[in-house]
């Protein structure tokens, strides 16, 4: 099985605290729900909001995100699937695809 990292975005400057209970709810059914269609969720984890976020970048360091974004990445898990076709179809199934959306990335290694 290949491992994919799957990052959940939320609408900006939402952040998962802001996130109705009922969404924050279906992201932990999904995990069983990703199982059923033959996946597996190895981890995942909801990030504290952006401003949170420190940005190193060469030698310079900075407080809160790098950029000024539509998006921000709420969360994020690492998902085992088949290949890229059946993770496509778990991930449509998240609820992050509700209000914002859900990026798919091959883990290397």
């Amino acid at each position: 099985m290949t491992q994919y990292a799957i990052l959940l975005y939320t609408p900006a400057p939402a952040d998962v605290a802001d996130m109705p209970i009922e969404e924050r709810e279906a992201q932990l059914r999904h995990a069983a729900e990703a199982e059923e269609l033959g996946g597996k969720v190895v981890t995942g984890f909801g990030l504290a909001p952006s401003t949170t976020a420190t940005t190193v970048r060469g030698d310079s360091v900075t407080d809160g995100p790098f950029i000024e974004a539509r998006e921000v990445i709420a969360g994020f898990y690492i998902l085992e699937a088949r290949d890229l076709d059946h993770a496509l179809q778990i991930a449509k199934r998240n609820p992050a695809t509700w209000r914002g959306g859900v990026e798919i990335r091959p883990v290397l290694g």
